[in-house]
């Protein structure tokens, strides 16, 4: 029995995360999958196994076992161990009745490709144990089309682009692809291109690609569901006796009237100024403004000498009257 380095075999390293591996594999097995190399027995013994080294990598019960296995082989091979039947393989050895779970395919779509040969090597079902047959023998019976897998791919969008909608640009596994993002997404939400998914086979449709969108913090908003929060800067001369501030805004800059009077933190509500609502775009969330005060930007002293003799009559009218005796 040979050891299998799977991720030399998918051309991973042994830190690879789990989207890296799901890349790498999808990228291989259209590259190697035998309806596209029909008669390349290479080509069909390496998707083969690529397929082996995806189950394992990509299921963290088998990838745990296996890094521990890899690495007490390799400390083996610095000892001096050379052939591999001296290796204890029997420490490793799957238990009975503890069958592989294939992730590629079901059993009966690896039959299709491959008839009721196993797909595995023996390292493979050693370790790891082997996935049940359907009991078909050969391809003998008519195949049966298989839909394509359905794919999800991680997209970046900044606030602004999420209120527009966008366009992004995409390669998937080599393939260029034209995606429409609707305005109104939020993070977690999956936008559907029918078709786009990994294709069928045995003349079976093609799956669907998913984008799952992740929405960019923004240094001025504040998103909460289709609300939107900002802070709005007010001066203590607008904020004691009223005024107008301008306060940025998604879709152009809005004035808002500060009333005489107004504290810190007070929160101004202006309906139907957030984000658009998803598959709704003619209606709208709110934009909630809380102020902040703030100095002016200059201060001449003559006007710092005025507040200064401003709060001093404050103060004193604040101050009970004292008594002289």
């Amino acid at each position: 029995m040979d050891f299998k380095d799977y991720y030399e075999i998918l051309g991973v390293p042994p830190n690879a995360d789990k989207k890296a591996i799901q890349q790498t594999y999808r990228q291989l097995a259209r590259k190697y999958h035998p309806d596209v190399n029909p008669g390349n027995k290479e080509a069909e013994e390496k998707f083969k196994t690529i397929n082996e080294a995806y189950q394992v990598l990509s299921d963290a019960k088998k990838r745990k076992k296996y890094d521990e296995l890899r690495a007490q082989y390799q400390q083996w091979q610095q000892t001096g161990g050379q052939q591999q039947q001296d290796f204890d393989w029997q420490n490793w050895s799957a238990q009975p009745g503890k069958g592989a779970r294939t992730q590629y395919a079901t059993a009966e779509d690896l039959e299709d490709l491959f008839g009721s040969a196993s797909p595995y090597s023996d390292f493979f079902s050693s370790i790891f144990g082997q996935a049940p047959k359907s009991g078909n023998s050969g391809r003998t019976a008519p195949l049966t089309p298989r839909r394509g897998r359905d794919v999800e791919y991680e997209v970046d969008l900044t606030l602004e682009e999420a209120f527009h909608g966008t366009a992004r640009s995409l390669e998937l596994d080599g393939h260029p692809i034209q995606a429409s993002i609707p305005l109104g997404v939020r993070t977690g939400t999956r936008v559907r291109l029918a078709g786009r998914g990994e294709p069928g086979r045995n003349g079976g449709a093609a799956g669907d690609l998913y984008l799952i969108i992740k929405v960019l913090p923004n240094a001025t908003f504040e998103r909460d569901g289709d609300d939107l929060h900002l802070n709005a800067p007010v001066d203590i001369f607008t904020a004691i006796a009223g005024g107008e501030i301008r306060i940025p805004a998604l879709e152009r800059p809005l004035t808002l009237t500060i009333p005489p009077r107004t504290n810190a933190n007070q929160t101004f509500r202006l309906r139907g100024k957030g984000m658009p609502y998803l598959r709704e775009a003619n209606k709208r969330g709110d934009m909630f403004a809380r102020v902040k005060l703030v100095l002016p930007d200059s201060l001449t002293e003559q006007e710092v000498d005025s507040i200064r003799a401003l709060a001093s009559a404050r103060q004193k009218r604040a101050q009970p009257n004292e008594v002289k005796l």
